[in-house]
């Protein structure tokens, strides 16, 4: 059964927390644990998946809003699940809100909301080209 756009749809991935991915390269702390700017790298880029191959050809989203808790830190090693539902549309079906979560092997490490709003990829990578080159 195909998928349609509508609240209710969701989607998981998972990754292994990898040295790169630790607060202290990435530059977002010193300590070895999985940063916090990954993990919502990655709740941005579930929520992408979940409604990516249910939108037209040539369609696709932009992040717009994040409202995240990180509650537990996760060293290297670890396994991370994403889960990202879409919980509520906008009346014009452009607007997108996610409920987002990450759990490692012991539980919840963060959740929160995600916002995302659907766009022309072509016309909109061109609008933020316009605004290189106008200086605007």
């Amino acid at each position: 059964m195909k998928k349609i756009l509508e609240p209710g749809i969701s989607g998981t991935s998972e990754i292994t927390v990898s040295e790169a991915m630790l607060a202290c390269h990435v530059g977002s702390g010193l300590v070895e644990v999985f940063s916090t700017a990954m993990m919502i790298a990655r709740m941005e880029a579930t929520a992408v998946a979940v409604v990516q191959d249910v939108l037209p050809e040539g369609m696709t989203t932009v992040g717009t809003k994040v409202d995240v808790a990180h509650v537990a830190a996760t060293p290297c090693g670890m396994q991370v699940t994403f889960t990202a539902e879409l919980t509520g549309m906008s009346s014009n079906g452009k607007g997108l809100t996610f409920k987002v979560s990450a759990r490692d092997e012991v539980g919840l490490i963060g959740e929160g909301v995600h916002e995302r709003v659907v766009v022309h990829k072509e016309k909109f990578e061109s609008r933020t080209r316009h605004r290189k080159d106008c200086g605007c």
